[in-house]
C-alpha cells in the first residue's frame, strides 16, 4: 500500500480553514458587507429576518454575513443590492468603481430633494388658498 501524501482533509465539518490574514481580500469583503448590513438594519433578530426575506437565504447563513464570517454570493449579493444602497456602494467599490457608487448616491439626493420641493410647493399653495 502507498503511504498518504499530503494533508488529510477533516471527516466532520464543512468549512475548510485557510489561512486568515490582513491582506485576505474575502475577509475584507465578508467585513465590509458586514458593515454595511448592521449600520443599515441594526443587529436585531429582525434584521436577520428582513436579510432573510430579501434573499432567501438561510438563517445561519445570514448570520455568518451579519458576523462578517462569510460573505454572500451571487444571486445572494444580488438581491441584497436590490435592497440596500449601503451594499451596492460597498459592491462598487469592491469591484473598483467608486465613481459609479457616487452617481448612485448623486441620483438618490437628487429624489429626496424633488420630494422635499413637491412638499415646499404644497405648502405655498395651501397658504395661498388660506
Amino acid at each position: 500500500m502507498l503511504p498518504k501524501k499530503g494533508k488529510v482533509l477533516p471527516k466532520k465539518g464543512k468549512v475548510l480553514h485557510r489561512a486568515t490574514g490582513d491582506d485576505d481580500p474575502e475577509l475584507k469583503y465578508a467585513s465590509a458587507i458586514a458593515a454595511a448590513l448592521r449600520h443599515e438594519l441594526g443587529m436585531t433578530h429582525q434584521s436577520v429576518k428582513s436579510a432573510m426575506r430579501w434573499t432567501g437565504a438561510s438563517e445561519r447563513t445570514v448570520k455568518y454575513w451579519f458576523a462578517g464570517t462569510i460573505g454572500p454570493s451571487g444571486e445572494h449579493l444580488i438581491a441584497l443590492a436590490r435592497h440596500s444602497d449601503m451594499i451596492l456602494d460597498v459592491f462598487l467599490r469592491k469591484a473598483g468603481r467608486p465613481h459609479y457608487a457616487g452617481a448612485v448616491r448623486l441620483v438618490g439626493a437628487r429624489e429626496t430633494l424633488k420630494e422635499i420641493l413637491e412638499i415646499i410647493q404644497s405648502l405655498i399653495e395651501e397658504s395661498a388658498d388660506s
